[in-house]
């Protein structure tokens, strides 16, 4: 039997093959096809519950199965399965786009009589007509066929450029030798060994997958070393990149500018001026202008703070450490020398206190105690030995599992998302409620060999924020009590409010009363010591500025790129010219990071990179609820604990997050405790 077509949302990954790929997705896209032409057929009832008992129970298991397949291709790509999976691309994504646009079941929704629909029902059709819209639903002749190719070619170039970036990132290694790593923490030189060791080559493995490039740039003495990292990481798979010829195929300049002229030629098929209009029309912000005016705003209001923290690492870099012209990959290292100097710690003696299981047991103990939850391993069918499985319950019932990826490997994608598997739904085919199961997935250290025992992976304070952040996603798609899948846990969610419960839950790694409870030193087993903890407190927002700005110029770039940028011209004046009026620090001519910007090339952030700020103006006026009722020492007040899980995760899509905003805090949210937070108010 061809475990992609099993009844079940736990997906069979242990079994699934490359060759499985086509005929099951062939034998699910025959099945929803036929569901497609029943409920569209003149005499099928234009109810919501009926075309959901038959169309919506095929597509969510066609898109399980495919769901299943592209997750295998993120966190385990070979050859065998990266080409199986790209022979079915095309043809999901005409089936997708051919239903999206699907003028006889549009005008069935149009004739569903509303007044019939509960209100997660009402927020659903709403959204599903605005959808066929966006979906090309009112194209005709040449331009609906236009627009169902723009859709594929768009499909086929987003994995290519995943694909070159991949590549390239794991293409590259230098092997250095034992007075270059000088500076490089322990555990990092013990890994680059054994990897060299392998090999059985000399010297230490070094690669571009962050935890080793990052301690690299932070803490190597060698300048030249950094440099030829720094150069290798920020020309990826671009014409820039050094090695052979074989390192050029990975060039996604052509790409860029073809995904770019694609989605100039969609927004005008649908009468948008410009794809940054287009994009926004689900989302919170109003218009493309707006959100450039809040991004400058910002900018101006940040940059006073960048420009101090650059004087500093000048001043810094001079006076202590002799490095009078600091070049791009100097300033890490500086400011990692800085911070020790100034704050009487270094990241690598945090470190040692974050192993991964003791922080993995706090951050399950805060969301415990703070959402009234319990959270247990549980068993399911995983495609690596590292991956684990769990279960949430309360009061001793399911509400949702999660599979956990934490490693770093080769074949897997870079960076760290949440994904979901399937959505909570009050199944119309069964009249059961289905839980939600999502996908967290991060790329930490894993733990190193030390004389023959395994010890854990440690992680620095950002893998820890990292990993709180994904998990607040993953507990908006797992705790929505809503029973409409199109409108549960982040379905439906508006992309610019989509960050409120990730980075709403990286504030808790700031709080003595939970921090003190998810640190053990891997050698002795001790706690974090708060003498410690209030150094790293004090540093919270150093370099805040410069970090500001630096997510500003992402985020400036992409809507100016998707609204005011012809796409058969070269983009990089555009960036330059945006570095030019935001940063405060620049880059080397050559450095070409737009080439791997995988966000809005491959990963739906598309004139939406603004709204990781957007959302961080809502989360911290979110989280200024629990500053403003904790206890004395600062513990969480479990009644807004309550009140935040009712009205912002539990509710999911099923509203305007403005509204889910105002239910939790009383009014419209406010940019002050984001600059309080970030040491830059007024």
């Amino acid at each position: 039997m061809n475990p992609l077509l099993m009844s079940s949302t736990l997906p069979l990954f242990d079994q699934i093959q490359p060759e499985h790929v086509s005929p099951a997705i062939d034998t699910l896209l025959a099945q929803t096809n036929a569901a497609l032409e029943t409920v569209t057929a003149p005499e099928f009832p234009a109810e919501w519950a009926a075309i959901a008992k038959v169309l919506d129970v095929a597509t969510e298991k066609l898109g399980i199965a495919w769901g299943s397949v592209s997750h295998l291709n993120n966190v385990a790509d070979t050859p065998e399965l990266r080409a199986a999976y790209n022979a079915a691309l095309p043809t999901v994504t005409e089936f997708w786009t051919r239903l999206g646009a699907d003028e006889r079941l549009y005008a069935k929704y149009k004739a569903i009589d509303v007044q019939t629909l509960n209100p997660e029902q009402r927020q659903a059709h709403k959204n599903a007509l605005r959808n066929f819209v966006l979906g090309g639903a009112d194209l005709v002749g040449a331009q609906r066929e236009r627009f169902a190719e723009i859709q594929e070619q768009q499909a086929a170039l987003s994995q290519k450029f995943s694909e070159n970036t991949l590549d390239a990132t794991d293409a590259f290694s230098y092997f250095a030798t034992a007075d270059e790593m000088a500076g490089v923490p322990d555990d990092v030189q013990q890994t680059a060994l054994t990897a060299a060791q392998a090999e059985g080559k000399a010297g230490y493995k070094l690669t571009l997958k962050m935890p080793c490039y990052l301690p690299v740039m932070q803490f190597a003495h060698s300048s030249a070393l950094r440099a030829t990292l720094y150069r290798a990481y920020v020309t990826r798979a671009s014409d820039q990149a050094g090695g052979d010829a074989d390192t050029k195929k990975f060039d996604n300049s052509e790409g860029i500018r073809n995904i770019l002229t694609l989605r100039k030629e969609e927004a005008a098929l649908l009468g948008y001026p410009n794809f940054g209009a287009l994009s926004l029309v689900p989302k919170m912000a109003p218009s493309p202008d707006a959100v450039i005016s809040f991004l400058r705003d910002l900018a101006r209001k940040a940059r006073p703070f960048a420009e101090k923290d650059l004087a500093d690492l000048r001043a810094f870099a001079k006076d202590e450490l002799h490095i009078n012209d600091p070049q791009a990959w100097d300033w890490p290292y500086i400011g990692e020398k800085l911070k020790e100097a100034r704050y009487s710690f270094s990241e690598q003696e945090v470190k040692q206190y974050f192993t991964f299981p003791k922080v993995l047991a706090g951050l399950f103990k805060i969301s415990e105690t703070l959402l009234d939850i319990a959270i247990r391993r549980d068993q399911a069918p995983v495609w690596n030995a590292n991956v684990e499985f769990y279960r949430i319950e309360r009061q001793g019932q399911l509400v949702g599992q999660f599979y956990l990826d934490p490693t770093a490997r080769v074949g897997k994608r870079g960076g760290a998302w949440m994904d979901d598997v399937c959505a909570r739904w009050l199944r119309p085919d069964t009249a059961q409620l289905q839980t939600p199961v999502a996908h967290l997935v991060c790329n930490f250290a894993d733990g190193i060999e030390v004389d023959g025992k395994k010890q854990p992976a440690l992680l620095s304070h950002d893998d820890v924020t990292t990993l709180f952040h994904e998990f607040g996603h993953g507990l908006q798609h797992m705790l929505t009590q809503v029973n409409e899948h199109d409108v549960s846990g982040i379905s439906g969610v508006e992309w610019d409010a989509v960050e409120l419960p990730s980075q709403f839950m990286e504030n808790f790694c700031w709080e003595w009363s939970v921090l003190r409870h998810m640190t053990s030193h891997v050698e002795t087993g001790e706690s974090l010591p708060r003498a410690l903890f209030d150094k790293m407190l004090a540093a919270r927002n150093y370099q805040s500025g410069l970090q500001t700005l630096r997510q500003i110029e992402f985020s400036l770039f992409d809507m100016l790129l998707h609204t005011a940028h012809d796409p058969q011209q070269d983009f990089m004046p555009l960036l330059n010219q945006v570095r030019a009026e935001v940063a405060v620090m620049m880059p080397p001519e050559w450095s070409r990071t737009a080439h791997t910007f995988s966000h809005i090339f491959a990963g739906g952030y598309a004139a939406g990179y603004y709204s990781y700020k957007w959302a961080e103006v809502l989360s911290a006026d979110a989280y200024a609820a629990f500053e403003e009722t904790a206890g004395p020492d600062g513990t969480p007040n479990l009644e807004t604990g309550k009140k935040y899980r009712e009205a912002i995760l539990e509710s999911g899509g099923s509203r305007p997050a403005m509204e889910s905003f105002k239910a939790f805090r009383g009014r419209e949210p406010s940019l002050d405790a984001l600059l309080r937070h970030q040491g830059m108010a007024a």
